[in-house]
């Protein structure tokens, strides 16, 4: 398996920003790659998102401490549509 490409719009560990355009990820990019890859499969898409949100909010934390942490929760998981049953 290979690295990463540059242009892949991937986290950038620990500051939770996006490799390839630089703003704070999930990008605009990367939302779409998430979703084609999860098509089908909303549930799995929120268990991934929600555990990528756990490790950024302790990775964010450590990082700064005495700043607040921003709203990761609608960052992370509430673009994601969830349809009712």
């Amino acid at each position: 398996m290979s690295a990463p490409h540059a242009r892949d719009h991937v986290a950038s560990r620990p500051t939770w920003r996006c490799r390839a355009c630089g703003v704070v990820w999930p990008c605009s990019a990367a939302k779409v790659r998430l979703l084609a890859e999860y098509r089908g499969n909303t549930p799995g898409l929120m268990v991934y998102l929600v555990t990528l949100r756990e490790e950024a909010t302790a990775q964010l934390a450590e990082l700064n401490p005495s700043t607040p942490l921003p709203d990761l929760h609608r960052r992370f998981t509430d673009w994601v549509r969830v349809r009712s049953t």
